[in-house]
């Protein structure tokens, strides 16, 4: 019988992977230059984490989360998005009596059940930030410029920044009542869905990808138009330090989120080479959100990074590169078998990536083998290299050869190669 993965759900396999963990690698170190410590979430959850955080209205619950009972006969969801279990791990654990900001990032896999497409899986997988305890749009800016430094640090330059403001519970309920003397005019030729979100959440048809929506919702009002003094002044401080910090921005007011916790700011960044899908990195604020988890009042902030689509687009920029051996060692005997198994430890002890021969095959075959793998040295090890001391040696990139004391393998790769990376 043949397997095959579940559909929506693709193997990371090498050359890609490399990719996958330069980003990770990148996103640690600039993160952690920001003040932003990882944790690590659980994978599910009780489902009503994700009913109660994202809201009942939203497409992700009512659509897209697989969802189960246990042997308990309680309901558990695989995880969705990741704010909703950063919101619970903060206040479950009283990380709010801790010194104001709390800031933390995480990494890994998301599932919905949604229609495959470029860049968009089943399960597919998110670098999460998110910032606890400060009100001010200062921090809402050094999110936004702490993730256009990791765009920039892992190559990506030709990227759309997309902010909004939502306004909160004082101002949205005037901007609901104007959306849908709006869209009420025209209702029955919207779709199924936007139909269904006119009465749930209107702001959601401002993020429907529909055409004809598209086209309906031409000239509805601007949120920007509603907001209330203090959101006003909220968004007008994020625009004032992105302008001062050099950030180039867009406004753009359909730019609502598809998750009922977000209050005031809301941004995007997106690419035009990837679709109908564009968005590459998307987030905003959630300042009720944890004390409706049970904790105290506490703003809020966060984004969400798409890896399947960031990792396309460096593909676009240049191949996959996969890491090869610095050394294949090649050995004729037992004798010279074993020692060429401690000559692979001397080697990787000193940073470089070594492959030993596992035996029976011809020093032909195996200068073969080492071609192949791409290494940078062959080391050939035989009775009169054990008696003597000393290894031979190829340049298989080189041609050059020659030989060397065992005991100074390390410095022969030291003055030739650079250690090896994944």
């Amino acid at each position: 019988m043949k397997y095959n993965a579940l559909k929506g759900i693709q193997d990371i396999l090498p050359p890609d992977v490399y990719i996958w963990q330069s980003i990770e690698s990148t996103a640690r170190s600039i993160f952690f230059k920001y003040g932003f410590r990882e944790i690590k979430l659980p994978i599910i959850e009780s489902t009503d984490i994700f009913t109660r955080g994202i809201g009942e209205a939203t497409d992700i619950v009512e659509k897209e989360m697989y969802t189960f009972p246990d042997k308990a006969d309680r309901s558990i969801t695989l995880r969705p998005e990741g704010t909703a279990p950063a919101v619970r791990c903060y206040v479950e654990n009283g990380l709010h009596n801790l010194p104001s900001p709390q800031k933390f990032f995480y990494t890994g896999p998301m599932f919905r059940y949604e229609r495959p497409q470029k860049g968009r899986f089943r399960q597919f997988y998110q670098i999460g930030v998110e910032a606890f305890g400060v009100a001010q749009p200062t921090l809402d800016v050094e999110l936004i410029l702490m993730l256009r430094d990791f765009l920039e640090g892992i190559g990506l330059r030709e990227l759309n920044f997309e902010v909004n403001s939502i306004g909160d519970e004082k101002c949205r309920p005037d901007y609901k009542a104007a959306l849908m003397n709006f869209f009420g005019q025209n209702l029955d030729e919207f779709c199924p869905d936007c139909r269904r979100r006119y009465t749930t959440n209107p702001l959601r048809i401002l993020d429907c990808k529909v055409e004809r929506c598209i086209e309906l919702r031409q000239g509805a009002p601007a949120v920007t138009d509603y907001l209330c003094g203090e959101c006003r002044e909220h968004f007008e401080g994020l625009i004032a330090g992105l302008r001062a910090l050099g950030v180039r921005y867009t406004l753009n007011p359909n730019l609502v989120r598809g998750l009922d916790y977000y209050t005031r700011t809301t941004f995007e960044v997106t690419s035009e080479h990837l679709g109908a899908q564009k968005a590459v990195a998307a987030g905003g604020r959630y300042d009720k959100l944890i004390k409706e988890f049970g904790g105290p009042p506490t703003p809020a902030i966060g984004f969400a990074i798409g890896m399947e689509r960031i990792v396309a687009l460096l593909k676009e920029i240049a191949p996959a590169v996969e890491p090869e051996p610095k050394v294949f060692i090649a050995t004729l005997g037992k004798e010279a078998e074993i020692e060429g198994f401690k000559i692979a430890g001397q080697v990787r002890a000193a940073g470089f990536w070594a492959e030993p021969n596992y035996g029976g095959a011809s020093l032909k075959s195996q200068l073969r083998k080492a071609d192949r793998l791409g290494a940078e040295f062959a080391f050939i090890i035989g009775e009169n290299e054990l008696k003597a001391g000393k290894i031979q040696w190829k340049g298989l990139k080189t041609g050059e050869q020659g030989e060397v004391e065992i005991r100074n393998i390390t410095s022969l790769l030291t003055d030739n190669v650079k250690p090896s990376n994944p």
